[in-house]
């Protein structure tokens, strides 16, 4: 159960009463008040067996709560894993370690699809029984492209788009249609670098530290909310080469643990940034 309202007294007691009440085992529970907005954020995990009814019954028991503290809310079944459709280009490294988590089952998530603007990588794809479609991007074919994107991840019943290492801008089209379902890796510590090469960009000023950051994808180019980021020290003996190749385990690291606080429901999106129940 994930939800958000105004703030107000009461608001733990009448849900956590609801349970309760219905002899709900509640396994986990965070709760988060955001002082300059007067806006509260809650997120439960409830054992499903330990309540005599199913998950629309729960739904419709709650609903006059929601209702009265004006809440925006979702009551999710952890057992029905999202679908995830992965959409890279001609860099690997994430995409390695996303199949792997899969395959794992480190990941609890269906793989819908592997898109691609190139082909590099449907041989490792499908070898892992895993749908691959070539979709060419060029200046001149964006629009037909992102068109056949969206009818791939529909058709797919995806629920969550990853950007792993797809080196393409999205369109404003793709970006609206949907919020909050687009998750990038940007191999920078946003906003310091955006845009291409942001280690080179980071060795021409010497930084100390580089970093990666999973968000979530806007129109405003790797502006989006940020789910995770993480960083490693490094000094002025490092080529960029040396960069990109210790960056690379950062990104993977931090999109596999942003795509996971994501289907689980563990990321909450409020105004410009998120609310991260870790």
């Amino acid at each position: 159960m994930t939800l958000s309202c105004p703030d107000r007294v009461g608001i733990v007691a009448a849900v956590s009463g609801l349970i309760a009440a219905n002899n709900g085992w509640i396994s986990e529970a965070q709760h988060h008040s955001e002082q300059a907005g007067a806006r509260f954020f809650m997120r439960q995990e409830i054992l499903s067996d330990s309540l005599s009814f199913p998950i629309d019954e729960l739904r419709r028991r709650f609903l006059p709560i929601a209702e009265q503290f004006k809440m925006d809310w979702a009551i999710r079944d952890s057992a029905q894993k999202k679908r995830v459709a992965i959409l890279v280009s001609k860099s690997g490294h994430c995409l390695y370690d996303l199949l792997s988590r899969w395959r794992s089952q480190e990941l609890e998530i269906d793989i819908a699809c592997v898109i691609s603007n190139h082909n590099t990588f449907r041989g490792l794809v499908e070898w892992h029984g895993v749908p691959y479609h070539h979709v060419p991007v060029t200046p001149d074919t964006k629009a037909v492209a992102y068109d056949k994107m969206v009818t791939l991840f529909e058709s797919s019943q995806a629920d969550v788009m990853v950007l792993a290492r797809y080196m393409q801008i999205l369109s404003k089209a793709v970006c609206d249609r949907y919020p909050g379902r687009i998750i990038n890796i940007h191999h920078s510590f946003l906003p310091s670098f955006i845009g291409a090469k942001p280690y080179h960009q980071a060795y021409d000023r010497g930084v100390k530290l580089i970093g990666a950051t999973c968000h979530y994808v806007t129109q405003e180019l790797d502006c989006g909310p940020i789910i995770d980021q993480d960083v490693l020290r490094i000094d002025h003996s490092d080529s960029p080469e040396d960069l990109a190749r210790c960056g690379k385990d950062i990104e993977k690291t931090v999109l596999a643990r942003g795509l996971r606080y994501h289907i689980e429901d563990r990321v909450m999106l409020h105004e410009r940034k998120t609310i991260v129940f870790r």
